[in-house]
């Protein structure tokens, strides 16, 4: 039996060492990269942006394929419309030139030439049955024609939409090759290269494995807490003012720090601070430090409300590039929403000064 178990136990074994190493290596660059040279620095940010422009591509090569699919979907639907409406192209035809021939006008004859009341409403019964299918085959040809003239414009759009990422994938692959060859030219005539290389590698290890998940974890515990934003404000109404049909709400830092800590535990190794217009949360745990700044815009698509924007973002000092940036945008909504304050309240403007942030509010009329 022992025997048997042998396997198992190695692998375990195995797979504590392999994370002890990781663990190991890490020290070297989980700490701040002031300790290395600006050269190491850059080398090290630009191997963890290939990794991220690389998911950015998996990422867009996923969309390319579903539209790919979309497309092709609707120049087959769009295929079988024009069959169904060609039929009742011809049966519209018909209609029109019997009305441009005169070919409806022997019922108005008929109903001049009537005898009796009989006769002339029986001559009414049967016109009406006949101009009523005219109508019915007039009406089907426009509903199937602005159909086909919708499907058309909507094939277009996806049309569209499938360059525009084709354009991006070129994009973001010559990034990478850029990138690539940078690093490349970095490492060529260094001594330590090959331990440069090492940490590259540890530091896509670590990333993919803990610092993407955490800076997830992060972004999905604020997307939370600013979601009780509103009902926070409406219990400590000291932060809002009234003026008029102008409303402002001043909501200092250290206010906004209490806030999200009563929220959330990890909040309580962050700290939140305003600044030069901006909003930083900066925090450090363990072998990993965070830091996201950004700013503040007021939107009206698709609601009103205060949407915050990621203007840089920093894992162990070192900086992520764009794509990542735009997909935690996406993933997490950081935004804050008036209307759930008062129902009949929007914002029109917001800004950061003197470590407050500043809502004005207008009454919708």
């Amino acid at each position: 039996m022992a025997f048997q178990s042998f396997p198992t136990r190695f692998a375990l074994l195995a797979l504590i060492a392999s994370m002890l190493s990781l663990w190991c290596v890490m020290p070297a660059f989980a700490e701040p990269a002031t300790s290395n040279s600006e050269e190491t620095r850059l080398l090290l940010e630009k191997s963890l942006s290939v990794v991220e422009i690389d998911n950015e591509i998996k990422r867009v090569q996923v969309q390319q394929a579903d539209l790919t699919k979309e497309t092709a979907s609707a120049k087959q639907t769009l295929e079988e419309q024009e069959q169904q409406i060609a039929y009742k192209r011809e049966q519209a035809g018909k209609v029109l030139r019997a009305y441009y021939m005169g070919d409806r006008d022997i019922w108005l004859t008929a109903l001049l030439s009537s005898r009796s009341l009989s006769d002339f409403l029986m001559v009414m019964e049967y016109a009406d049955l006949i101009f009523a299918h005219d109508r019915d085959v007039m009406k089907l040809y426009k509903e199937e024609y602005a159909k086909l003239a919708k499907g058309i414009e909507q094939l277009g759009k996806k049309q569209q939409e499938l360059a525009s990422i084709e354009q991006r994938l070129k994009e973001q692959r010559a990034r990478v090759l850029a990138l690539q060859e940078q690093i490349e030219g970095g490492l060529a005539g260094r001594s330590d290269a090959d331990k440069l290389r090492l940490m590259m590698e540890e530091l896509t290890k670590y990333w993919e494995s803990i610092g993407l998940y955490e800076v997830k974890q992060h972004f999905s515990a604020l997307a939370k807490a600013m979601q009780k934003l509103p009902e926070w404000l409406q219990n400590n109404k000291k932060y809002l003012e009234t003026s008029g049909l102008t409303y402002t709400i001043r909501i200092p830092e250290d206010a906004l720090n209490a806030f999200l800590r009563e929220q959330d535990e990890r909040f309580k190794q962050f700290s939140f601070s305003f600044k030069d217009g901006s909003l930083t949360a900066y925090g450090k745990r363990d072998a990993l430090e965070l830091s996201v700044t950004g700013h503040y815009t007021v939107e009206q698509e698709p609601r009103n409300g205060i949407i915050f924007h990621v203007d840089e973002l920093l894992f162990n000092g070192l900086s992520l590039p764009d794509t990542t940036k735009q997909e935690l945008e996406k993933q997490f909504d950081l935004g804050f929403y008036p209307s759930l304050i008062i129902s009949f309240l929007q914002a029109t403007e917001v800004e950061i000064k003197d470590g407050e942030l500043i809502v004005t509010l207008q009454v919708k009329l």
